[in-house]
């Protein structure tokens, strides 16, 4: 039976021998290169954090010793140590989740998985098991390089340092990269640290001595370790950086190195007050093509083959992300006053073609979004457009900052939501369904959806054109979907996608969701019903043709891929009211609660949306207002249609995920 097999948890790793766990750390990375092939997942960061992960789970007892990990999809390692070993389903339904999970395990404790969060948390533990009798236990944090671009992991260390009285270990897992390589001073002031040769050398040198001694060498090195430490901190000044903080540093030390790990994590554990550990480790580690890929090292991969690497099943179907990334360069080679911001995403997000035409005129500001926006404002502010590329997700943390420092102050700023509305093998931290609800709250705000490539390319730039308000373009994760032409476009933008017959039902698509409302539409038309269905194109605010075409119909549909309560369907129906509109209206869309990891076609089926479950729902309705409609349908002979009215207690929420 192979070591990896016989660990049902972390303290089946006390008994093994450096070579054993040297010999485990092997087995982790073949078992992490053969599972996530076959899966997809987050894999660079994993193989990098073998021996760290080993390291910690030996010293410290999880989970007494609470591990919180930022951002969580390094943990792999941590869930094959704690008894998870079945990868078949990783990401999937039933299967394991991509990131830490409380459902999981006992010794999984913070699941949002957003960066620079993990510190704040650990604070907070600390703090708790202290007050609470247990100051004998310790709270480890393992924190990637990237989340030091964070401004929240400064704040939550400059609150650490106010009370040193707890137990509270702070591994900084410095790989020089966070998606692709860290930006920023930060990074650049740690690139040095990992590349003064004279330090490293000193350092790896002492230590080699000592070691040489056996057993009584190893202690002498753990024991003048502090002093020696304080003489080669010189070459890097990094000590210098966190004593100013009141927070003790040890390192750099090699995130590969299993003794030098435990030893170090030993001293940092037997500490008695806040600690910061500074390991370096390598990205993709052990796997030749992961190393090899320039781009992010393996981040997060699809289904490759696990010998080169290459993906399997690839397709040649336009990503929405590349339908953006050409519209934005075409945007870029008419006007000089575009200029591109990402989070430390560049690639993710669709900026790298951009940044390779214009390298001047894109800005990487780290794992930063509320600076991001608040920077784009002041762009904005000195005569250029700034269009901030991010996740649908990520969108929530600068909330504040679209609302009162771009809005409130006019700013000619665009924001492209990658990854809105459902998600799927991310799971609940990963999902944008949160960006419509949230952002039409914003006085001012536009927010356009288009449905194809065809319309991103124009919605684009038309938002891009809105010099005295914010700009929303958003789009799903995925394959762009065919292009669907309209049959006409209304006067103020809205395009009319079907018309069949008598005016019963208006289906009002949101970007993606057009196709379901169109195939929703052809199965009404089965049973006698007609149905118009429109894409407003920008959903906010509500076009007056929207308006027009409720009066004229019995039912208003509206179907969008975030949650239905705030989402476009309410506004629309308070619309409506407030043009005196009393047409029934359904809001369909996904419930107000956190959804766990599963395909997207199994989470919208979930929640009701599905052309045969929206079709169904309309049909009983129908049926049930026994009034007969205004034509019989040629193909059923069907005679029943939508009672009109402001009663609307017949549509009401049906508890299945719909409004």
């Amino acid at each position: 039976m192979s070591l990896l097999a016989s660990i049902t948890g972390p303290r089946d790793l006390d008994s093994l021998s450096t070579e054993q766990l040297e010999q485990l750390a092997h087995e982790i990375r073949d078992f992490l290169v053969e599972n996530v092939a076959r899966t997809g997942g987050h894999l660079g960061p994993n193989l990098g954090v073998v021996e760290l992960t080993i390291a910690l789970h030996r010293v410290f007892n999880s989970p007494d010793d609470p591990f919180v990990f930022d951002t969580g999809h390094q943990s792999y390692v941590h869930k094959l140590l704690t008894g998870r070993q079945d990868f078949r389903g990783l990401r999937s339904r039933g299967g394991l989740a991509g990131y830490p999970q409380r459902a999981e395990s006992v010794h999984d404790v913070v699941e949002s998985s957003h960066a620079s969060s993990s510190l704040s948390w650990a604070d907070g533990i600390s703090r708790a098991l202290t007050r609470t009798g247990r100051k004998d236990h310790h709270v480890v944090a393992v924190v990637g390089d990237g989340a030091l671009t964070g401004g929240m992991t400064w704040e939550a260390l400059n609150n650490i340092s106010d009370d040193n009285d707890r137990n509270l270990v702070i591994v900084v897992n410095d790989n020089g990269r966070s998606y692709a390589p860290t930006i920023g001073g930060m990074a650049r002031y740690l690139n040095r640290v990992r590349t003064t040769e004279g330090y490293e050398s000193l350092r790896k040198s002492s230590a080699s001595f000592f070691r040489r001694l056996g057993p009584m060498g190893r202690a002498v090195y753990r024991g003048v370790r502090g002093a020696t430490h304080g003489f080669l901190s010189r070459f890097s000044n990094n000590e210098a950086l966190y004593s100013n903080l009141d927070i003790k540093y040890l390192g750099p030390i090699d995130g590969h190195d299993l003794v030098a790990l435990q030893e170090t994590l030993e001293l940092a554990k037997d500490y008695g007050a806040p600690v910061i550990v500074h390991v370096i480790t390598e990205k993709g580690r052990g796997y030749e093509p992961a190393r090899n890929d320039e781009a992010d090292q393996f981040h997060a991969v699809g289904k490759i083959d696990p010998a080169t690497g290459e993906p399997l099943g690839s397709s040649d179907a336009v990503a929405w992300t590349d339908a953006f990334a050409d519209a934005l360069v075409a945007a870029g080679e008419r006007r000089d006053d575009v200029i591109a911001i990402t989070a430390a995403m560049l690639r993710p997000t669709g900026l790298q073609p951009f940044a390779q035409h214009f390298p001047d005129r894109v800005y990487d500001v780290g794992i930063a979004e509320q600076h991001a926006v608040a920077s784009a404002a002041g762009l904005a502010f000195g005569g250029l457009h700034p269009v901030v590329a991010i996740y649908a997700t990520f969108m929530n943390r600068a909330f504040d900052q679209v609302l009162m420092d771009v809005a409130l102050h006019r700013a000619g700023v665009t924001f492209v939501l990658d990854r809105s509305g459902v998600t799927g093998p991310d799971g609940p931290s990963h999902h944008g369904v949160w960006d419509l609800a949230m952002l039409q709250l914003v006085p001012g705000i536009r927010i356009a959806a288009p449905r194809d490539e065809a319309r991103l390319r124009e919605e684009f730039d038309e938002a891009i054109a809105v010099d005295d308000a914010p700009t929303v373009i958003r789009f799903p994760k995925g394959a762009v979907a065919v292009d669907q032409p309209a049959l006409k476009r209304l006067s103020d933008g809205v395009d009319v996608l079907w018309q069949d017959g008598a005016e019963d039902v208006l289906l009002v698509g949101i970007g993606p969701m057009t196709q379901l409302a169109v195939e929703v539409a052809e199965r009404l038309r089965a049973q006698g019903i007609g149905a118009t269905v429109v894409d407003p194109r920008w959903v906010v605010p509500v076009q007056p043709s929207i308006v027009k075409l409720a009066a004229a119909h019995r039912l208003v549909i509206t179907i969008e891929d975030g949650i239905r309560v705030g989402g476009v369907g309410t506004r629309v129906r308070q619309v409506l009211r407030e043009a005196g509109v009393d047409t029934a209206v359904d809001e369909l869309g996904l419930p107000d609660a956190f959804i766990d990891h599963a395909s997207r076609e199994q989470i919208l089926e979930d929640a009701g949306l599905s052309a045969a479950k929206i079709a169904q729902d309309v049909v009983a309705q129908v049926l049930g207002t026994r009034i007969p409609i205004a034509r019989p349908s040629t193909e059923t002979g069907a005679i029943w249609t939508v009672r009109g009215g402001a009663d609307n207690s017949e549509h009401a929420d049906h508890g299945d995920g719909r409004g």
